[in-house]
């Protein structure tokens, strides 16, 4: 039997990104399914003991920037170290993706936040800028004014609050995270774990 991945990200992480081209590969070739969760890990983190990056240890931020060195070296995936619009507001974005998810189709909304992601860590994008986000979007073949417009709908908007207290609820605490049969894998650097339980059926 097919498995399933709940997918959580936040479009602004980084190691989401490095990971986005490799678990759409892992699902492809196990014949997973995946939907995906863009929630507010505003709200997450202070659930969940964490703290976002702006307020970590000058030690931690130092490490995240090496190991960010090293996974682009070993991946081989273009990122911007300091990319110009990080932090930024990933609200309009994170709800285009789930107007999308919820009343179009599933498969183009991961594409189209695997498209975000790419525009703020490889191509320095404003994606909360109205028109470079409409560009995004157009760009993955949908229609930009009828996506932006369901995703400032009430219910797409309670949507995305819904979402992150489900992922709280689960146990979720860092993007991305893949929850397969209710066990979290969290980190792109998990993904050969995902790999062998997509494995094992």
């Amino acid at each position: 039997m097919a498995k399933h991945i709940d997918y959580y990200v936040s479009l602004m992480s980084p190691w989401t990104y490095l990971g986005s081209a490799r678990i759409e590969a892992l699902a492809a070739k196990h014949g997973a399914t995946m939907t995906i969760w863009p929630v507010d890990f505003g709200q997450v983190f202070p659930a969940s003991g964490g703290l976002p990056l702006p307020k970590r240890a000058p030690q931690r931020q130092a490490y995240r920037m090496m190991e960010l060195k090293r996974w682009r070296a070993h991946l081989g995936v273009p990122i911007k170290l300091e990319p110009k619009f990080f932090p930024g507001n990933e609200q309009p974005a994170a709800r285009a993706v789930i107007a999308v998810r919820e009343k179009i189709d599933g498969g183009k909304a991961i594409r189209l936040a695997h498209a975000v992601l790419r525009g703020v860590w490889e191509q320095d994008k404003n994606v909360a800028d109205p028109a470079t986000l409409a560009g995004i979007i157009a760009g993955v073949g949908l229609d930009a004014a009828q996506v932006m417009a369901l995703a400032e709908t009430p219910e797409i908007v309670a949507l995305r609050e819904s979402d992150t207290r489900r992922a709280i609820e689960l146990g979720v605490f860092g993007a991305p995270s893949y929850v397969i049969d209710g066990e979290i894998f969290w980190g792109q650097d998990r993904l050969e774990f995902v790999d062998r339980k997509l494995a094992a059926g």
